[in-house]
């Protein structure tokens, strides 16, 4: 039972290889088998790969149903069609636009398996690849909100600048007056004089004015520091917002890319492995000498060949002499007196019909 499944997928005549002997069968079952695993691989492989793409289970296993169905049909199309020759370079010459179509089969089975096989390095380098994303994104975020955050901070410290200026300007006129009255400086007449009323009253207007200053540089720098928050915090909802685009960096080009920066050679042989399972068939009816079933089939096919050959040879056959009888048949009747009288007559009767309808068409136009 296995075997003869073995040899649909092989593609042969089964009506040809149900008369031919044992290794024959086994021979053609073993290709089958190939282009079977081939499919079922590329089933998997597939699978995965939209897996990867579409986050669904069941979207995944349809589609790569299908690829492998198609995988499935190309190759026994391909094993079923390649035809022994007597020359091995028509073999060759015949068998390499299928080579080719198998060794692009090979490649598009095998890369997502690569997928597969080395996730945890991949994921180490899409792991790196989202931490410098997160970092050029922090940085690029940083620069829409860093130089206005900037500018108010600047303006905050020449507001506590001022303020700072007015208090050193506050403090020198009470060490002003101070010195007045202990007769340190100015008229360094000891006691509270005129000079000194003055210095006083100068001194408590500055400091009513570092008062006043105060206050109103105190809410401009509230104002400024809630500008500030609202900046940072507008700054970190930008940075969560785009933050889960940079986290679902992990699609099927991602991982294509990412497998890209990983060592050649592991990758490389992979490719080989499914070449080689992918071209085995085709390989394995070129280099094989011609069996029972190739000359069974080739049999047939000489023969329907020969059969459609003769058919066409005999409707030309048949044409050729019909032609050369009908010109004769007519020939000789074009000879015939009876036959020209008779023509005769009917033309005469054409003529004076044609006439009499000239003639009343004439009638009624008058």
């Amino acid at each position: 039972m296995l075997q003869q499944f073995f040899l649909v997928c092989s593609g042969v005549d089964r009506d040809l290889i149900r008369d031919c002997s044992r290794g024959e069968q086994t021979k053609y079952a073993g290709i089958g088998a190939t282009v079977f695993f081939t499919a079922l691989m590329a089933f998997i492989a597939s699978g995965y790969a939209l897996y990867t793409v579409f986050d669904n289970v069941y979207t995944a296993i349809g589609f790569g149903l299908i690829w492998g169905l198609l995988i499935f049909n190309l190759d026994r199309f391909i094993v079923s069609t390649l035809r022994k020759k007597d020359s091995k370079y028509q073999e060759i010459l015949q068998a390499t636009p299928r080579i080719i179509l198998a060794v692009i089969i090979a490649v598009v089975i095998s890369k997502p398996l690569e997928l597969k096989i080395f996730e945890k390095e991949i994921d180490q380098v899409l792991l790196k690849q989202k931490n410098d994303l997160t970092l050029s994104n922090k940085n690029q975020i940083a620069e829409q909100f860093t130089p206005e955050i900037t500018q108010i901070q600047q303006e905050i410290t020449d507001l506590k600048a001022a303020i700072t200026s007015k208090e050193q300007e506050v403090n020198n006129l009470y060490e002003t007056y101070i010195a007045e009255a202990e007769g340190r400086k100015g008229t360094e007449l000891v006691g509270k004089g005129p000079v000194y009323k003055e210095k006083r009253e100068k001194h408590d207007a500055t400091l009513q004015e570092l008062q006043i200053l105060r206050e109103t540089n105190a809410a401009k720098i509230a104002t400024k520091e809630a500008a500030i928050t609202d900046l940072i915090t507008k700054q970190k909802t930008a940075e969560a917002e785009t933050q889960p685009i940079i986290d679902r960096f992990d699609g099927l080009m991602a991982r294509v890319n990412a497998l890209g920066e990983l060592p050649w050679l592991p990758s490389f042989f992979i490719f080989l492995l499914f070449l080689a399972v992918e071209t085995a068939p085709i390989f394995a009816k070129l280099f094989t000498s011609k069996g029972e079933y190739d000359l069974k089939l080739q049999d047939v096919e000489d023969a329907v060949k020969t059969w459609v050959e003769q058919k066409v040879h005999q409707r030309k056959t048949l044409l050729s002499t019909d032609i050369s009888l009908n010109n004769k048949v007519y020939s000789d009747i074009a000879e015939e007196e009876e036959v020209y009288q008779y023509k005769r007559k009917k033309a005469r009767e054409l003529l004076q019909l044609q006439a009499d309808a000239f003639l009343n068409l004439q009638k009624k136009q008058f």
